[in-house]
């Protein structure tokens, strides 16, 4: 078995690792730190907002179960892409929305979506301004942030009802 890997931000990695963690075809998700200047920063480290990390989870994924343009879709269900500044009650440039690319074959098929995203009129004339960019090394979280919805389901609870659920429910449950 021959395993692929994506690399998406969107917020607090908190809540970006469960959607896909429950997916058939996922092997593993990681929460981690990319796109910065830094090796290896802390959680502190990058919430100061000095090292240009962003906040993402890693994903090891099948792709002979589930194709990595199925993760670009699902991933578009748990963020605002209109939302440059951050997501939801997650504000700042670690918080930004990005799709890290590790390949052209990769880049394709996310401009492809974003491109039909923004034709389908889902988001009304609001422009969307999810970046896609090149994956850049990505730095493990600390333990504590791993499987974190899991390990802390009430602190979890909390941070999903910062307005994600409601924006989900209210542009993709139908």
């Amino acid at each position: 078995m021959s395993l692929d890997t994506a690399i998406f931000a969107g917020g607090c990695f908190w809540c970006m690792t469960k959607p896909f963690d429950t997916y058939p075809g996922i092997e593993k998700v990681e929460s981690g730190y990319t796109g910065g200047h830094v090796a290896n920063p802390t959680y502190e480290q990058v919430c100061s907002g000095t090292t240009g990390h962003t906040e993402a989870v890693k994903i090891t994924f099948d792709p002979t179960k589930v194709s990595y343009k199925d993760l670009v879709e699902i991933y578009w269900h748990q963020t605002d892409p209109t939302d440059a500044s951050g997501q939801f009650q997650d504000r700042g440039d670690n918080y930004r929305p990005v799709i890290f690319v590790k390949d052209e074959e990769q880049r394709r098929i996310a401009e492809e979506s974003k491109k039909a995203l923004q034709e389908s009129g889902q988001f009304g004339n609001d422009k969307i301004v999810t970046t896609i960019e090149d994956a850049q090394p990505f730095y493990l979280a600390e333990d504590y942030h791993q499987d974190f919805y899991k390990k802390n389901p009430q602190r979890f609870a909390l941070e999903e009802a910062g307005g994600r659920q409601q924006f989900v429910e209210k542009h993709w449950k139908k």
